[in-house]
């Protein structure tokens, strides 16, 4: 089988001839080598292996017919004549079992594919389930973070291409609450590893970033945008979009160096002994005081004074739940 692959490609080539041949009947090897792109000595080496295949229990009638003396010796004619192999003519027939181990791989695929390649996978699954009539129920898991991302990315960008209204359900991190809101979407921008929708927000009645990964759900509708997609450059505009609240510096131990990676921060300073000094914009002093608290004793707030006194306050009140009674 020189040049032609191992078993593997063997196996698909009989595949395909084994129709082939039941469909035009008698066919030449020189024909069929054509039609497969191999010589036609590899077409006869494939017709041997054939001769040995067949239905299980390996006698006479199971295994399939080929006139082996059509295709070599002095008599040959070069004509190749397969019997007792229609059953790999008929259309394939997969048992729930069988189903289901494709349907398993096709989800497996699609977690891991790309848009064009989910959309064919999901047709191709809508198939396998219309075609087992519901019989075959499929758990499609959860979806890996990043495709759910990559999606809802790809979602937003074509509402901002279609200047479609967005409903969002949007976890605030200020008020550790989830809201529900309508906004025009005007871009999607990625600075520091994560991604943010620049939109005006109808609640608010202002412009807004919103982290792709904190929003719940979104909704594309059919009304129309009524402000229009931004005109200037997004990263010019990241942190320029009404963000609410008072600019804030802390300083972060290395323990708590992910609070960069997980907050929207304005600037990071490394210090000489390794700590951070980052800047972050925050509109509520019960966050920043839950926030601290939760990072202590790896974070301080630096300024504003009345931020930083306001949290030593609640440091001291907190400190002292834990005071023994009358000491």
């Amino acid at each position: 089988m020189s040049g032609t692959g191992g078993a593997r490609e063997q196996v698909a080539r009989l595949l395909t001839l084994v129709p082939y041949l039941h469909a035009r009947g008698q066919v030449r090897v020189e024909d069929a080598a054509s039609a497969l792109g191999v010589p036609a000595d590899q077409v006869v080496r494939d017709l041997k292996v054939l001769f040995m295949c067949g239905l299980p229990g390996g006698y006479p009638d199971d295994l399939i017919d080929v006139d082996l003396d059509a295709l070599e010796g002095p008599e040959a004619d070069g004509v190749i004549r397969v019997s007792n192999a229609d059953y790999l003519a008929r259309p394939l027939r997969l048992t729930a079992t069988e189903a289901t181990a494709v349907m398993v791989a096709l989800l497996a695929l699609r977690n891991g594919a790309q848009p064009e390649t989910r959309e064919i996978v999901d047709r191709v699954l809508g198939k396998l389930q219309e075609a087992t009539s519901g019989a075959v129920p499929i758990d499609p898991g959860v979806e890996p973070r990043e495709a759910t991302l990559a999606r809802l990315k790809s979602d937003l960008e074509g509402a901002v291409r279609d200047r479609r209204q967005v409903r969002l359900t949007y976890w605030v991190p200020a008020r550790d609450e989830v809201t529900e809101r309508v906004v025009d979407p005007r871009g999607v921008v990625t600075s520091g590893g994560a991604s943010y929708l620049a939109a005006w927000c109808h609640s608010a009645e202002d412009d807004r970033m919103f982290r792709l990964d904190r929003i719940h759900a979104a909704t594309v509708l059919d009304e129309p945008a009524v402000h229009p997609p931004a005109s200037s450059d997004l990263n010019e505009l990241l942190f320029g979009f009404g963000v609410e609240g008072e600019r804030v510096t802390l300083r972060l131990a290395a323990e708590a160096g992910w609070v960069v990676e997980y907050y929207q921060v304005e600037d990071v300073r490394r210090q000489p002994d390794g700590a951070l000094e980052v800047d972050l914009m925050v509109g509520d002093r019960r966050w920043l005081e839950r926030l601290v608290l939760r990072l202590a004793p790896h974070a301080t707030v630096l300024r504003p004074q009345a931020w930083a006194d306001t949290v030593r306050t609640a440091a001291r009140e907190a400190l002292g739940l834990y005071a023994t009674p009358g000491a």
